[in-house]
């Protein structure tokens, strides 16, 4: 499925609260997740970024692509 930049804007998530919010875990334990590469995502200007896409398919078990 191909992505426009409208949704991506609706699939980004940014920060690692919002991130935990989105895989119900907490902020703690998602950000030692991030910190160790277990989660992906990638810092941008510091700050934690994925999409709502990529850590389902992660999650689920899927390949990234």
């Amino acid at each position: 499925m191909q992505t426009n930049d409208l949704d991506l804007k609706d699939d980004l998530i940014w920060g690692a609260r919002a991130i935990a919010q989105e895989i119900g875990r907490g902020e703690r334990q998602t950000f030692y997740m991030l910190e160790r590469g277990e989660l992906d995502a990638k810092k941008v200007c510091g700050r934690w970024v994925s999409t709502k896409s990529k850590l389902r398919r992660q999650l689920a078990g899927e390949q990234s692509t």
